[in-house]
C-alpha cells in the first residue's frame, strides 16, 4: 500500500502548499513520510547555494576589461573570462627584407592572411588558445614562392594574479607547436616553449609591459633543437575616446650564435565597444637580421 502511493505522495508533496500538506489525512503514512522529506525550498537553496561549473548555464562570466596578446609582441598576463571566447585576427600581415642576413641575399616578402588566436576562458584564471595561420606566402626574388597553411599552436596561459585587480599582473603560459604547415613555411618538427608575461599600471592612463620567452626551436639544416631567448618591453598609453597607442621594443637571442634580431613596434588601437578593439601598426628592423619592416592590421572579439 505505502509502496503503491509513495510516488503520489512525492507528488503532492512537491506540488502543495504548506497550508495544504498540513491538510493530508493522517491515515496516509507514505504521504506523510514523503512531506517529511521533501522540504521543496531547502533543495532550491541548495542548488541556488551549488557553484556553476565553468560552462554550466548558471555561469556567469566575469564584466573585467578584455585584455589581447596583440597587436604588440608582448603578451597579455590577463587571461578571457570564465566561459567567454575570445577571436584575436589579423586581417592580414606583410613584410619585407630587402637584403637579408648577408649580402647575397635576395629581397623577401611575406604576407599572411587571417592569423589568428582562438581563446577559451575555462576558470577565473585560466585560458585556452589555438593559435593558426590559415594561408601564407613567402616570395624571394622574381620565381621563387612558397605557400600554404601554416603551423599549429596550442597554449594555455595561467595568471598567477592581477586578473581582476591591483596595479600589476604576472602570468605562465607554456606552449606546444605542431608541424601542420606546408613544405617551406613548417618548422618541421614538434616545438615548443614557456612565455612569462608582466604588466604594471604607470598611472590611470599609461601601462608598462615585459616578456621572457623561452622557445626550443628545430634547425632543419643542422637537425637538431636550439634554444632562442625572446624579450620585450612595451609601454602603452589611452589618447583619447577610445583611442590609445603603443611603442615597444623587441628582441630574439639565439643560443647558438645566430645573429640577434631586433625591432621597433608601433601602432593604435580603437575600442569600438568593450568586447571589440580595432588595431593597426607596423615592426620595424634594427638589426641585418630583422625583417626592414613589417605592417598590419587586424580585430579582436570577445563573445
Amino acid at each position: 500500500m505505502s509502496l503503491i502511493l509513495l510516488p503520489h505522495a512525492v507528488l503532492i508533496a512537491l506540488t502543495s502548499t504548506p497550508g495544504e500538506r498540513s491538510d493530508l489525512p493522517l491515515h496516509e503514512p507514505a504521504i506523510r513520510a514523503a512531506v517529511a522529506y521533501v522540504n521543496v525550498p531547502a533543495i532550491q537553496q541548495e542548488n541556488e547555494l551549488r557553484p556553476p561549473s565553468a560552462f554550466s548555464a548558471g555561469a556567469v562570466p566575469s564584466d573585467r576589461d578584455m585584455h589581447t596578446d596583440r597587436p604588440d609582441t608582448t603578451e597579455s598576463p590577463r587571461t578571457v573570462p570564465r566561459g567567454r571566447v575570445q577571436l584575436e585576427l589579423s586581417a592580414f600581415e606583410w613584410s619585407r627584407d630587402k637584403h637579408g642576413p648577408d649580402e647575397d641575399s635576395t629581397d623577401t616578402r611575406r604576407i599572411a592572411i587571417a592569423p589568428l588566436n582562438l581563446k577559451l576562458g575555462v576558470t577565473d584564471s585560466v585560458d585556452f588558445q589555438l593559435v593558426l595561420e590559415p594561408w601564407a606566402r613567402i616570395r624571394s626574388g622574381d620565381d621563387d614562392e612558397i605557400s600554404g597553411f601554416g603551423d599549429l599552436t596550442f597554449r594555455t596561459k595561467f595568471n598567477l594574479w592581477g586578473n581582476d585587480e591591483g596595479a600589476t599582473a604576472l602570468g605562465i603560459m607554456p606552449f606546444i607547436t605542431f608541424p601542420t604547415g606546408a613544405d617551406g613555411l613548417s618548422s618541421e618538427a614538434i616545438e615548443g616553449g614557456l612565455i612569462l608575461p608582466f604588466a604594471v599600471d604607470l598611472d590611470h592612463k599609461t601601462g608598462a609591459g615585459f616578456m621572457a620567452e623561452l622557445d626550443l626551436v628545430h634547425d632543419p639544416d643542422a637537425d637538431r633543437y636550439e634554444a632562442e631567448f625572446l624579450h620585450t618591453a612595451v609601454l602603452s598609453r589611452d589618447l583619447w575616446g577610445g583611442l590609445a597607442g603603443f611603442i615597444e621594443y623587441a628582441g630574439l637571442l639565439s643560443m647558438h650564435g645566430r645573429d640577434y634580431i631586433a625591432t621597433v613596434n608601433t601602432g593604435l588601437t580603437y575600442e569600438l565597444t568593450p568586447d571589440m578593439v580595432l588595431d593597426a601598426g607596423v615592426r620595424i628592423g634594427l638589426t641585418s637580421a630583422a625583417d626592414d619592416i613589417e605592417v598590419f592590421t587586424g580585430v579582436s572579439l570577445r563573445f
